[in-house]
């Protein structure tokens, strides 16, 4: 359309440098961006520029953003197949979310129901203006890399519908411009919940650290977490999320693991104690090299970096030439 063409449709999927990331993260994920990337033209955002609207000490995002960047690579992102990049590595994107800022409307912005959750719960502390923006930067981050697709849960669908319509708008108005991307439902990886507390699901944003299984967590710790994992008194090993969702959380998580289907693994147990050490067991050893990995890469800074400066390259040769389509399809004068 308006790049080269493409055997494999171009996707992109974005991450927040914020919190911790844990073992639902990976199985109900990450672990699916890996093997996306061989499938697909994939592109990998770490958007920093988004984690200001909850940021206000220094150093932490700066911190937060190597980890995790570290964490995408130990997993098995690839920065020669995947572009791998910190979203401020990138002007682009801030150019390109002002234009979008221009391109959206007032209305369209206020009905954004995360805004209004988020904003909501904040009442009482500093809300930031770029919770109210931010759809017009996430516009740009998608609409710079010209992504066929987009793939996202149901939160984030009205995000992308903003961004379809802006897109839109944009070719309408100054002739045929970005790429209008598909929105996709993720590839189904491992429902994981909470190991305390399994009808809600694993989340940074808990109040107790029990339930989670980090993806950086000693063995130990992890042994005991699952060791005190919440399931009933019934006695049963059967795969019944909504009569059972403690063990079900549990079965789940040793097949994914294990790669067998539940069915299969609930067939293999008459009592919680052995599948609760099994699947601690397991756990502690589909996330053993991944640690490993992690502390290489955090132990030699210079050569994360250099991963970095790769995806940014990389990412700067596609986001340079879209931005460079958008002024030209304006008529902004030309710095030349």
């Amino acid at each position: 359309m308006r790049r080269y063409p493409c055997p494999v449709p171009r996707v992109l999927s974005c991450i927040q440098p914020t919190g911790v990331v844990h073992l639902g993260n990976y199985l109900g994920a990450l672990r699916n961006w890996v093997v996306g990337q061989h499938e697909c033209d994939a592109f990998h955002g770490i958007v920093d520029l988004h984690a200001l609207t909850v940021t206000d000490r220094p150093g932490v995002l700066g911190t937060s953003t190597l980890e995790l960047a570290a964490t995408l690579f130990a997993v098995g992102l690839d920065p020669e197949v995947a572009t791998v990049f910190v979203q401020s590595h990138v002007p682009e994107h801030a150019q390109l979310g002002w234009v979008m800022e221009c391109t959206v409307s007032y209305g369209e912005l206020s009905r954004m129901t995360q805004f209004k959750d988020k904003s909501a719960k904040r009442e009482a502390d500093f809300v930031s203006a770029g919770l109210f923006t931010y759809p017009a930067l996430q516009a740009a981050d998608i609409l710079l890399y010209d992504a066929d697709e987009v793939p996202v849960g149901e939160d984030q669908r009205q995000h992308i519908e903003i961004t379809r319509d802006v897109a839109m708008r944009f070719n309408g108005r100054f002739g045929d411009t970005f790429v209008v991307p598909k929105i996709v439902t993720p590839r189904a990886g491992a429902k994981v919940t909470d190991l305390q507390e399994p009808t809600a699901k694993m989340s940074k944003s808990s109040n107790t650290d029990a339930g989670i299984v980090y993806l950086l967590d000693e063995p130990a710790a992890i042994l005991k977490k699952f060791k005190r994992a919440v399931t009933d008194s019934d006695g049963e090993v059967r795969f019944d999320r909504a009569e059972k969702p403690g063990v079900s959380n549990l079965i789940e998580i040793l097949a994914a693991c294990t790669s067998r289907t539940p069915q299969q693994v609930a067939g293999e147990y008459t009592q919680y104690g052995p599948l609760k050490a099994d699947a601690g067991e397991a756990v502690v050893e589909i996330l053993a090299p991944i640690q490993h990995r992690y502390h290489e890469l955090m132990g030699d800074k210079a050569e994360l970096s250099r991963l970095l400066r790769t995806g940014a390259e990389k990412a700067r040769a596609v986001a340079s030439a879209t931005l460079e389509r958008t002024y030209t399809n304006i008529g902004m004068l030309s710095p030349e």
